[in-house]
């Protein structure tokens, strides 16, 4: 056979059916820019270091830094600049490192000007009519100059195309200055050196989210730089810290200040200038090797990006109506993108104790949002991307806690730095349920040594009182309660892995602990509470408060109430028994919030009654109906929640994605399955969203997800069966998802009340009879 007609029909046998397009087409990168999503619709590789994306106001205060945590909002009407680092939905600002924005013509503003006053500045204005998103790809024209910017990325590279009109002069601002978390003094120190071969390296030091995060670049353009300008616009430059590289015998031009931006100038181009760019956390050398990672040019990276994209997007592929399948494969697509790389290509990077480490055989992984992501990005990332992705995050993990000052596992954590942020120690689940699921990699002793020593590091959180005393006294901690409970659930999971590696003695102390959630659950209110270390309980109390530093994190007690997935039968035994359980369930989710304000908590967002689905404490909650006996019941919430919560427009995520949180639990819910107990090895199972989906998994088998007469007048499970045989339980387990096969959903118009209502067909619990 000829070889183009052998590679022809490769191709064909490779390519989804018409019926089955590839999940990547429907992606839109533009869901969750605008309302509370706080993504951005840049170009990225999968979990990629570079996030090459637009910054569409970096001069905001710090609490309007809240709203562009991405950079990018799609109701803004300027663009400022380029840059290379961002958050994927995060509840918090920082990052938008090397801020890049081409000029044309003879004037070079070195100032961003301001977005109400057109020509003030080198930012320009907009039309959402000229853009273009997709995974690995960016494009506008920018109304002031007609220039036309493109972008795609790399895992450690990002690359701009600019085409500028013709017989106009090109330039580039590159603005050292800029951020996105703005206040005084951020800017610690930055550098800037001009190489004889044409590189630009330079370097930025910050005080922001992270207290002393470094960032070394490295850019090479495609046409000769005909002159350019370093400029400091700080008078002042007195500084004693870090201050980069001194100025070498090698380097052409050099400035070094805490408010640098350079003008660079390449002359009238007969084609579009490419701007390639790497990063590192490490030095310029790092940053230099990253870029030489990396060869060939725009066209070069944004085709190995897309395939990348096509493969890891292609693990699922989905059947569903228009709106839902952009919705999913979008969710899917920000599952995707964190925790990124952030290691360099000879495996150094910057580690907790802010210095240089080096990974042997991995790739580092950070931008850890733990406290969000253990819920359900975690446990989708070991179905959809277990070999790639699970083995160096808990790598990672571990390595972070050898080079942790205090030896304990990340929190928050970006860049190799620690935020502090949240609560709990949320590490320890997403280690244990990928040892639990089997997947290796890693050294599993040092990895429950890291664990244990999270779980009894007493100045952390309460932890030395929890320890002696069962829990957390409020009257020495702030957010006492939540933090109670997610230490109990956290605490189960090390006494499960403890227990799977034949650690008795460890296995024994912490389900003991795991039971300490009891300590916290007011049987008088029915509500988890928080107490004071005489033991009483704190007054005056109200469950629909909530206020920051008080008993309860980002939430109030409806929401933590029903925070213990590890035993949820005893929960709800506490609770007056399943009926009783219920009718909370219910009434937290018809409750009239018609006289509360919650106007000054910035993450209540996506609102059911006292359900708070844009925040993460509520995301397991619709699930619990099962755990009583009651599985039409979450089913019918499930309905309510994803049609009120998500659609495929820019302000279609009702809260912060939290680097792929709320859209694993779309992804999830919408195959019909949700993991409402990381560790479990069980997923509880709701109702599917799409007509069909199918999981290639990395044994090579195929786990297809099939909803027979789907539609809005079926929204109930009428019969569930799993390889043909029925499915008399709500769960579904990980082994069988990973032997392949098929479940299959008969949907009704009327709920079946009988299915899965027994005792013994509900989810797990420590405490319960299975």
């Amino acid at each position: 056979m000829p070889l183009s007609s052998a590679v022809a029909l490769a191709l064909l046998l490779a390519a989804p059916s018409p019926a089955t397009p590839p999940t990547i087409a429907a992606v839109d990168p533009f869901i969750g820019t605008g309302g509370e999503g706080h993504t951005f619709p840049g170009a990225v590789a999968p979990f990629g270091m570079v996030q090459l994306s637009p910054d569409t106001d970096t001069g905001c205060t710090i609490r309007e830094c809240y709203g562009h945590a991405a950079g990018y909002r799609y109701d803004d009407p300027t663009i400022q600049g380029f840059s290379h680092t961002h958050f994927s939905g995060a509840g918090h600002s920082d990052l938008g490192d090397v801020l890049v924005m081409p000029v044309a013509g003879d004037a070079v503003p070195l100032e961003p000007g301001d977005p109400k006053v057109a020509g003030s500045g080198y930012r320009s204005r907009f039309r959402h009519a000229e853009e273009t998103a997709r995974p690995g790809y960016y494009a506008v024209t920018l109304d002031a100059s007609g220039i036309r910017a493109e972008m795609t990325a790399g895992t450690r590279t990002g690359v701009h195309r600019y085409a500028f009109p013709a017989g106009k002069a090109a330039h580039l601002v590159l603005d050292l200055r800029s951020s996105l978390y703005n206040y005084p003094g951020k800017i610690l120190w930055s550098s800037l050196r001009l190489r004889p071969d044409g590189t630009l390296t330079g370097s930025r030091q910050t005080r922001g989210w992270a207290p002393d995060r470094q960032l070394f670049f490295a850019m090479r353009f495609s046409a000769p730089l005909k002159d350019h300008a370093f400029v400091s616009t700080e008078k002042d430059v007195t500084y004693k810290g870090f201050q980069g590289p001194g100025r070498g015998s090698e380097a052409l031009a050099e400035k070094q200040g805490r408010a640098l931006v350079a003008r660079l100038d390449f002359g009238t181009l007969a084609a579009p200038l490419e701007v390639k760019v790497a990063i590192s956390s490490v030095d310029e050398a790092g940053a230099i090797a990253n870029l030489d990672s990396e060869p060939g040019d725009f066209a070069a990276t944004l085709a190995r990006t897309t395939a990348a994209w096509t493969e890891a997007l292609g693990r699922v592929e989905i059947e569903a109506a228009p709106a839902m399948r952009a919705s999913v494969a979008t969710a899917l697509y920000h599952s995707l993108i964190a925790p990124s790389v952030a290691g360099d290509v000879d495996g150094r990077y910057r580690g907790p104790d802010n210095a240089v480490h080096k990974a042997e055989g991995y790739d580092f992984r950070s931008t850890f949002s733990l406290w969000d992501t253990f819920r359900a990005e975690h446990p989708l990332l070991t179905l959809v991307q277990p070999e790639a992705t699970n083995s160096a995050i808990v790598r990672s993990l571990i390595d972070s806690a050898r080079a942790s000052p205090d030896g304990i596992l990340p929190v928050w954590q970006f860049h190799g730095r620690e935020t502090w942020t949240m609560i709990g120690y949320h590490a320890v689940p997403v280690i244990a349920d990928a040892y639990l699921k089997g997947i290796g990699g890693f050294d599993a002793a040092a990895a429950l040594d890291a664990m244990v020593a999270s779980a009894r590091y007493a100045p952390y959180g309460g932890l030395g009182d929890y320890m002696k005393l069962g829990y957390v006294p409020i009257d020495r901690e702030p957010e006492a309660a939540s933090k109670t409970v997610e230490y109990a659930y956290d605490d189960w999971t090390i006494a499960r892995m403890a227990g799977a590696m034949g650690k008795a003695d460890v296995a024994a102390d912490f389900t003991k602990r795991a039971g300490y959630w009891r300590n916290s659950f007011d049987a008088r209110t029915g509500f988890v509470r928080a107490r004071k270390a005489d033991g009483a309980f704190r007054t005056p109390f109200d469950p629909t408060a909530i206020n920051y530093g008080s008993d309860y994190t980002e939430g109030n007690a409806w929401q933590y109430s029903w925070f213990v997935p590890q035993d949820q039968a005893g929960l709800f035994r506490a609770m007056g028994g399943d009926r009783a359980a219920i009718a909370k369930l219910d009434a937290m989710f018809d409750y009239d919030n018609s006289k509360i304000d919650y106007s000054h908590a910035e993450d209540i967002a996506g609102l059911i009654g006292q359900y708070i689905h844009g925040n993460e404490p509520s995301h397991h909650v619709a699930y619990l109906y099962n755990h009583a006996g009651a599985p039409w019941r979450t089913q019918a919430r499930l309905k309510q929640i994803v049609e009120s919560q998500y659609k495929p427009t820019p302000d279609g995520l009702s809260g912060n994605d939290d680097l792929g949180q709320m859209s694993a639990w779309l992804v999830f819910t919408a195959l019909g399955f949700y993991p409402v107990t990381p560790g479990s090895l069980e997923y509880a199972i709701g109702r599917p969203f799409v007509d069909r989906a199918s999981l290639t998994l990395p044994n090579g088998k195929r786990f297809t997800i099939v909803a027979e007469g789907l539609g809005e007048a079926r929204p109930y499970v009428g019969a569930v069966t799993l390889n043909g045989r029925p499915l008399p339980r709500s769960v579904i387990r990980h082994e069988e998802i990973m032997a392949g096969g098929e479940l299959r959903f008969t949907m009704a118009a009327t709920p079946n009340k009988s299915w899965a209502s027994a005792p013994s067909a509900r989810p797990m619990s420590m405490s319960g009879a299975k």
